[in-house]
């Protein structure tokens, strides 16, 4: 199966710099546009089907890739992001001053199973999505499918792609509106595109969306 893993537009809180998990914001207008963007870039591959994560950034940036395909988007609740409990909302400065301890054994240590302020862990994100990608490859075959999903999702799941540990999550940037591509055979997994923004120019195609 080839998988091209896209990762939703930018809202409001990307732009901001807030922390963003479960809340459901909408796309921006910038993330508007690059939904529309990723859907030209990828009009030209034989889809059979776009899956997406259950909150609305995910479901407008799907929404125009399905389109172009004469598609329905798929809902596969397992592509949510990660629950990031209490950090919802807040700017890094907020976070750091007030959970610095939190914060602290977040980047700095290797034991990922911390449940960051109520949350859920980096290793329990792995598990679903990864269960998921690989529902989807029993039933799709050599068939090519869409995901549109989140960061830390994204991340979980190229660091097992890749054979990193979890914990190399740090060394990767998966930017909004970019697009990944994975083909898997069976155990082997291979990763043809990583972080692909080269599709986000402006309507005229000139300069380069953020």
């Amino acid at each position: 199966m080839r998988l091209f893993l896209v990762r939703h537009g930018e809202t409001e809180f990307n732009r901001q710099g807030l922390a963003l998990g479960r809340g459901d914001v909408p796309l921006n207008e910038t993330g508007q546009r690059q939904a529309r963007l990723v859907a030209a870039a990828l009009a030209g591959e034989p889809l059979a089907a776009v899956y997406s994560s259950p909150l609305r950034r995910c479901l407008d940036t799907a929404g125009p890739i399905a389109a172009a395909h004469g598609l329905e988007v798929r809902v596969l609740p397992e592509l949510v992001e990660m629950d990031i409990g209490e950090a919802e909302g807040l700017t890094y400065a907020q976070v750091r001053e007030r959970y610095p301890d939190i914060l602290g054994r977040w980047l700095g240590g290797e034991d990922l199973s911390l449940r960051p302020l109520g949350g859920e862990s980096l290793p329990q994100v792995q598990e679903r999505a990864w269960n998921a990608i690989a529902r989807l490859t029993r039933v799709h075959g050599q068939e090519s499918v869409a995901v549109v999903t989140h960061n830390f999702v994204i991340l979980a799941l190229l660091t097992r792609a890749l054979g990193m540990p979890i914990a190399s999550f740090r060394r990767l940037r998966h930017s909004v509106g970019a697009i990944s591509v994975l083909e898997l055979d069976g155990e082997s997994v291979t990763v043809w595109r990583l972080n692909d923004t080269c599709h986000l120019r402006d309507d005229d195609g000139k300069g380069w969306l953020p």
